[in-house]
């Protein structure tokens, strides 16, 4: 029988097949076409105050002025995925600070995987777990929506792929589903923030206004945004599992398998003391590292020495030995190294718009943009703007800081009360980085997962939409109500 893609003279017929560019290239083309757009887009500057308060200069309404242009050339773009990395202005954590943390825990990971603890407890769990493993998804959106709305959760999430997706191989679905139930879970807690300080404490402040103001409204927005995200990944949970055809990754089953290697079918599978005593640890460490963030101020550098910490003394307890346990840390750092250089390259954009002087431009054109609307027109443009300006801006805190002293006063003459400005802001931010690729935790999540970023994007459009509609619909409701 010969092959369907072989011609008659027994040469290939077959057409090369499309391959749609890396994260890598992708964010460099960006990097690229902003700054060919520092050439076009006119130069310009807000003056900027101190706010006591935030401890950061904002701009100053009316103070849009043109300055000499700063155009970005080609060796600006070379320059910008390195500078992107230790940039001095950066709004939060430095990338470099971040791109460590995730080299850690990757070494964490390979420290832990090493032992066989998590082997051999996905085994014993999916045994436990039989005919409900559905029950994992709204249990785990829902643990890390709380962290999304109460700080921010964001770079830490990236910690718990290693962890679930195996969880959810074992249990018959994909790695999308691992990745949409941490993504989209601590996703929809950032886009319904009620107290995050990264994203809603900062931005009322920076309004005027108490972070209180509007906190009914944001519930509504999360309850209902995690109740729909909950039930479009079961939807599409059920779908693979009853045929992994249908999965958007089913050509690459063989790789995610071999990377993510599991034996949760094992029914006989046992826990040695040891490993017992490993997921102990593990398990604390990360309930440490949730009180750190949330309660004493951590950011990555303590995060960073927390995993640091938790895998030497995990060494200790298997008993791995100095070679063995450097073996193992190293080797787990390795596997995550490209998503450390993703975080890099995706904060060179942000460089490459701040040194083109072309951020406070984008802004202004927004600025004029809504004066003289209605009510409504007015709280949906702001919407289109901020969500605009996430492509660019992707942390919460540094648009809150850019965005709000501009926009919360152009609120008192559209007689739209502030907290619903400080509400489109989170929302519109909250919903881009769903899929926004300029933010890293979006592109690292996806490098973990083996998820190429254009099947994300069209497994996740439907549900960006729908939670565009509910957003629109909720802020015209809240402006027509007062």
């Amino acid at each position: 029988m010969s092959d369907s893609n072989t011609a008659a003279d027994g040469t290939s017929s077959a057409k090369p097949s499309f391959s749609f560019p890396t994260a890598y290239t992708i964010l460099f083309v960006l990097i690229a076409l902003v700054a060919a757009a520092t050439w076009v887009i006119p130069a310009g500057e807000y003056d900027r105050v101190l706010n006591p308060e935030l401890g950061r200069e904002v701009p100053v309404p009316g103070t849009y002025k043109p300055v000499d242009p700063a155009p970005q050339g080609i060796v600006d773009v070379f320059i910008a995925p390195i500078a992107g990395f230790y940039d001095p202005d950066a709004e939060t954590a430095r990338a470099i600070d971040v791109a460590l943390f995730v080299l850690i825990i990757g070494g964490f990971l390979g420290v832990v995987t090493r032992t066989g603890a998590i082997d051999a407890a996905i085994a014993r769990a999916m045994v436990k777990l039989r005919g409900r493993e559905n029950w994992m998804i709204p249990i785990l959106m829902a643990f890390f929506a709380a962290g999304g709305t109460t700080y921010g959760m964001a770079e830490e999430s990236l910690a718990f792929y290693g962890l679930l997706i195996p969880v959810m191989l074992a249990a018959r679905y994909d790695s999308v589903v691992a990745v949409a139930t941490i993504l989209l879970g601590a996703g929809i807690g950032v886009l319904g923030s009620t107290i995050n300080p990264f994203a809603t404490v900062i931005a009322a402040n920076a309004a005027g206004i108490p972070f209180t103001d509007g906190i009914v409204l944001r519930s509504a927005i999360l309850l209902v945004g995690w109740l729909i995200c909950v039930a479009y990944v079961m939807r599409y949970a059920a779908r693979v599992k009853a045929d992994p055809a249908l999965s958007i990754v089913a050509d690459r089953k063989d790789e995610i398998d071999a990377v993510f290697a599991k034996s949760a079918n094992d029914a006989d599978a046992t826990l040695t003391g040891s490993q017992i005593l490993v997921l102990v640890i593990f398990a604390l460490t990360f309930v440490v590292m949730i009180w750190g963030v949330s309660s004493q101020g951590w950011w990555m550098a303590q995060m960073s020495a927390l995993f640091l910490a938790a895998a030497i003394l995990v060494g200790f307890v298997a008993m791995m030995g100095e070679k063995g346990f450097t073996d193992a840390f190293v080797d787990g750092a390795r596997d995550l190294l490209g998503v450390a250089l993703v975080i890099g390259i995706a904060r060179g954009i942000v460089v490459v718009m701040d040194a083109g002087k072309i951020t406070d431009t984008i802004l202004h054109s927004g600025e004029a943009s809504l004066g003289g609307l209605s009510e409504v027109l007015f709280i949906n443009t702001l919407f289109g703007i901020q969500v605009m300006m996430s492509f660019f801006v992707p942390s919460s805190s540094g648009l809150a800081v850019l965005t709000m002293p501009i926009m919360a006063p152009l609120a008192d003459f559209a007689d739209v009360s502030r907290h619903l400005v400080v509400t489109a802001y989170q929302s519109a931010n909250g919903l881009v980085n769903l899929f926004n690729p300029t933010f890293a935790v979006v592109m690292g999540a996806l490098a973990i997962g083996r998820v190429p970023y254009e099947r994300w994007v069209r497994f996740v459009f439907p549900l960006v939409l729908i939670l565009a509609v509910l957003l629109m619909a909720l802020l015209s409701i809240a402006v027509l109500i007062g």
